[in-house]
């Protein structure tokens, strides 16, 4: 049996007779910082709000929108309207978009205290939440230039 001509690796390839490390023990203190990020976490209460916000605020607006396609169908087959194409696409992509935007507005209209359930369309909480939002973002961006 020929044996195989040398070639050269391609650059994502891995080498065949690769020496394995042995694992090393867990860094204290990224362990630590692991555990306090996980005590950040969102309460249970308020994921559960966010989510039946973004269900209200994103799932009427889809449904809607995939919806239209049969409306429009109908109305047209039967020959009620002419309807043009391109109404059709505005108002289904319009449809969507509203869905799209509901998911931020569930998340950012709903009380992010444990305690306080907020208000049922959540505007005040969404101008608190997306202050807050936009103040952390200035601070990291400060932040990232002071550093560099």
């Amino acid at each position: 049996m020929p044996s195989e001509p040398k070639r050269d690796r391609l650059p994502f390839e891995p080498s065949r007779n690769k020496k394995k490390t042995p694992k090393q023990p867990p860094d204290p203190v990224i362990a630590a910082k692991k555990e306090e990020a996980s005590l950040k976490a969102i309460p249970e209460v308020v994921s559960q709000r966010m989510i039946k916000r973004m269900a209200l605020f994103s799932g009427i607006p889809t449904a809607l929108g995939m919806s239209s396609f049969f409306i429009f169908y109908l109305v047209v087959s039967r020959g009620w309207f002419k309807i043009p194409n391109y109404a059709v696409f505005a108002v289904s992509l319009g449809l969507f978009g509203l869905g799209v935007l509901g998911l931020s507005y569930g998340i950012f209209s709903t009380s992010w205290e444990e305690n306080n359930t907020g208000s049922w369309l959540g505007w005040e909480e969404f101008k608190i939440n997306f202050g807050r939002t936009l103040e952390a973002w200035r601070s990291g961006k400060k932040e990232a230039n002071g550093n560099s």
